[in-house]
């Protein structure tokens, strides 16, 4: 490969049929339940229109339930490993809302609901994200068990890291909805995109 082949950028995209689900969104969710059930939703459509990973997130507005900006799983037809949920909502919301940090002066507080605990690489983002709560599915090792995803080595004092940093945890919601998803994509013979593996 010739140094004049070296790219300069690269775009991170949500899939075709996203634009037509965004319509469809209220501006608001204020139940956090529901906020889960549309995270649920893009996960399970994802996973059947094969169109990524069977995960999704959501950044909202912890407060009021404001919707910022959703994401779904884009590993493998964005040809990208960090292409995840999580990746992909608190991305599209920092760029919405043109800051680094939602945590910053002046804003609300954010909240990140994905449909299962975050992997290594995403637990790093939300801990550098400024998001003031996380709401997860679940986060023992069952997804794993399931689906044969790799989520990484997590610190073991995950939680008490979150809380060190004043970022709120709610786990367990609509924990068995998103397990029963996992059956789904695991049935469906999709494919699982550990690197190397696990090797």
């Amino acid at each position: 490969m010739e140094t004049t082949d070296l790219p300069l950028g690269f775009t991170l995209d949500l899939p075709d049929w996203m634009e037509a689900e965004l319509k469809l969104l209220p501006d608001a969710v204020p139940d956090l339940a529901a906020r889960m059930a549309l995270v649920l939703r893009l996960a399970r459509l994802n996973t059947e229109r094969q169109s990524g990973g069977p995960f999704a997130a959501g950044v909202f507005e912890r407060d009021s339930g404001r919707i910022v900006a959703v994401g779904v799983n884009r590993v493998v037809p964005s040809a990208c490993s960090s292409a995840h949920a999580e990746i992909m909502a608190l991305s599209l919301a920092q760029q919405r809302l043109g800051v680094y940090d939602l945590g910053g002066p002046d804003l609300p507080a954010h909240q990140l609901v994905v449909n299962w605990s975050p992997c290594a690489m995403c637990f790093g983002a939300v801990l550098w994200s400024g998001i003031r709560s996380l709401a997860i599915a679940g986060s023992d090792p069952a997804m794993m068990a399931i689906t044969g995803f790799d989520e990484g080595p997590m610190p073991h004092e995950w939680r008490q890291e979150l809380a060190g940093r004043g970022i709120e945890l709610i786990e367990g919601m609509l924990r068995e909805e998103s397990l029963a998803d996992f059956r789904r994509f695991a049935a469906s013979g999709q494919a699982v995109y550990n690197g190397r593996q696990g090797a």
